[in-house]
């Protein structure tokens, strides 16, 4: 019997797989804060005695980079942020740094825009950062790349250039918690699922966007996006 709703529900956020027509399911977004040691610095923080942190973007955030980032209301002052994605397809609690890898179906270039006014007032009052990172299409990423094409990536660029000049120009090797050590971290936390997505965080750079402008993100091995502020 098929189910009846109250409403109809709303659609499964899914991502574009390269190279195949299947689409791929987003569960859940989460984000690691300060994971490169120039962006912690940049942002006031002490790598060294800060260790990474990690928040959450609603699932459909998601927005395909053709498709444009609107600029958000309740803020003047919204940031780019480029990040390597790593799709989940398994999960588990409590997985061994080893065992890591083994969950991760691909990669993608995604960018964590941020309403920076909005962070810095949380911030402020020690309050969470929802307003600041979970608003609508704030979270618009490429086509994944299976790691079974492209492997898993440790090192290469990964920029960020707006109108052509470039904002962001790091390295994955620089990353402070890498890929596995993210997944087992947060597996500690909560259950992880396919179709889980973890934003690794960002480089130093990170700047305001203003209606018109184009921001194209480029990581080694993933190609790359270009997004317009609408």
């Amino acid at each position: 019997m098929t189910q009846a709703y109250v409403f109809t529900p709303a659609p499964v956020p899914t991502l574009p797989v390269e190279g195949s027509t299947e689409l791929f399911p987003v569960h859940r977004i989460y984000c690691v804060g300060r994971n490169f040691a120039d962006h912690a610095i940049e942002m006031g923080h002490d790598p060294d005695k800060e260790p990474p942190f990690f928040f959450q973007k609603n699932p459909d955030t998601v927005v395909a980079p053709a498709d444009g980032f609107p600029y958000p209301s309740a803020s003047a002052d919204v940031h780019h942020e480029i990040e390597l994605v790593v799709a989940l397809k398994s999960g588990g609690s409590d997985i061994p740094v080893e065992k890591a890898l083994d969950c991760v179906f691909g990669y993608a270039i995604g960018l964590d825009m941020t309403r920076r006014d909005l962070q810095a007032e949380a911030k402020k009052h020690g309050r969470p950062w929802e307003v600041a990172k979970a608003f609508e299409k704030s979270a618009p990423c490429g086509r994944l790349h299976a790691a079974n094409d492209v492997g898993h990536l440790t090192e290469g660029a990964i920029r960020l250039s707006i109108n052509g000049a470039l904002r962001q120009d790091g390295n994955l090797n620089q990353m402070i918690w890498k890929v596995p050590e993210m997944i087992a971290y947060l597996s500690r936390l909560f259950t992880l699922q396919p179709g889980d997505l973890i934003f690794s965080g960002t480089p130093a750079g990170v700047g305001a966007v203003q209606r018109g402008d184009v921001m194209r993100g480029e990581i080694d091995g993933l190609g790359a996006i270009s997004v317009t502020v609408l």
